[in-house]
């Protein structure tokens, strides 16, 4: 009986933790950290979705952030005054990552028989074009309003409630970032509770046998075209919920938030937790999100305590650190800081033969 509640007890103990941290960040930081915790919750999302397609098919993807964009875009011109409609967030999120979806289709299927390097241009040049085409679709018709995007965008509101102004319950108040946390962590844990499940289905081993050896899993009677068009659904589909939710949570879109070093930026917290472990592609999301920002308001108080003065320009030292960080972990651990068990037993046997 106490080996069961073990489990209990700690999900409840993260549960609680979770539920507070929000308070305490806040009361130690600001608000404005609770902020870059709301982007984080995002970016994991992203970083989930797109493990789906790397992770776990073994496709190589630089062109995610194309379905990011479809998924804020379509919430932006159905819940705006751009073209007068105010949609709920209950039609246009799943809306949403249904059309996510399909992009992720009209990319899959020309790809089917691409691999490695090819493959990797074809979906850059899938999300440029993405971007490109939002930036230009202002003229002869406005549907995108171009490169200066849409603005006034609703917020999303849970049950008539806006989640943009601050909300008092039973004497407690809850800043508008609090509550964009909450509903960013609990889609999350839906996400990672999908995850979780895909991983331990058939479709799931049937994606890890495509990445090890798509030749014997196709000699194995897998569907290979079918399955690789679903990591392409799937994934697209988690990135298009992220992009409603980013749409409903600046309240303005434009083309630069979509650009290529964002797909990359998502890719390294794939790689950097460990690729088709979904603990590790957390980790990633939340340090390549949080720490960054961290180097960025450190920068200059770093600067003055060791030459007592700013010698170089915080954006452009914050990037330098980062990449010296990102360059010493794929030299020291370059299955990952939390690598899935048998891809570590990999790279160990790798090492020591």
């Amino acid at each position: 009986m106490p080996s069961l509640r073990k489990p209990w007890l700690g999900m409840l103990l993260i549960g609680v933790a979770l539920a507070l941290l929000p308070f305490l960040i806040g009361k130690g930081l600001g608000n404005s950290w609770v902020r870059v915790l709301d982007f984080a919750l995002l970016y994991v999302m992203l970083a989930l979705g797109l493990n789906i397609v790397v992770g776990f098919a073994g496709l190589l993807d630089l062109g995610y952030i194309a379905f990011y964009a479809v998924g804020a875009y379509l919430y932006a011109l159905l819940a705006s005054p751009h073209f007068g409609l105010h949609w709920p967030i209950w039609a246009v999120l799943p809306l949403g990552a249904l059309v996510a979806g399909l992009f992720g289709v009209l990319l899959g299927a020309p790809t089917l028989r691409l691999r490695g390097d090819y493959l990797a241009i074809v979906t850059l040049g899938f999300g440029e074009i993405v971007r490109i085409f939002i930036n230009n679709l202002n003229a002869p018709v406005n549907i995108t309003n171009g490169p200066q995007g849409i603005s006034q965008i609703d917020p999303v509101r849970i049950a008539g409630t806006p989640l943009s102004k601050t909300l008092e319950v039973f004497g407690l108040s809850f800043p508008s970032v609090h509550l964009y946390y909450y509903l960013f962590l609990a889609l999350t844990l839906l996400i990672v509770f999908v995850s979780i499940r895909l991983e331990d289905s058939r479709i799931g081993r049937a994606w890890v046998a495509i990445r090890e050896d798509e030749i014997a899993a196709k000699a194995c009677g897998i569907d290979t075209r079918n399955v690789k068009l679903l990591a392409f659904a799937m994934g697209a589909t988690f990135g298009g919920v992220a992009g409603g939710l980013f749409a409903g949570f600046q309240e303005f879109v434009s083309p630069e938030s979509f650009g290529l070093m964002e797909s990359v930026m998502v890719l390294c917290m794939v790689v950097l937790g460990g690729m088709g472990h979904i603990p590790g592609v957390i980790l990633g999301g939340l340090l390549l999100a949080i720490l960054p920002e961290a180097l960025r308001h450190g920068a200059v108080p770093m600067q003055q305590a060791a030459f007592g003065k700013v010698l170089l320009d915080p954006e452009s030292l914050r990037m330098l650190l980062f990449g010296l960080a990102l360059i010493a972990v794929m030299l020291y651990r370059p299955a990952g800081l939390w690598p899935e068990a048998r891809r570590k037993r990999e790279f160990t046997a790798g090492k020591a033969s």
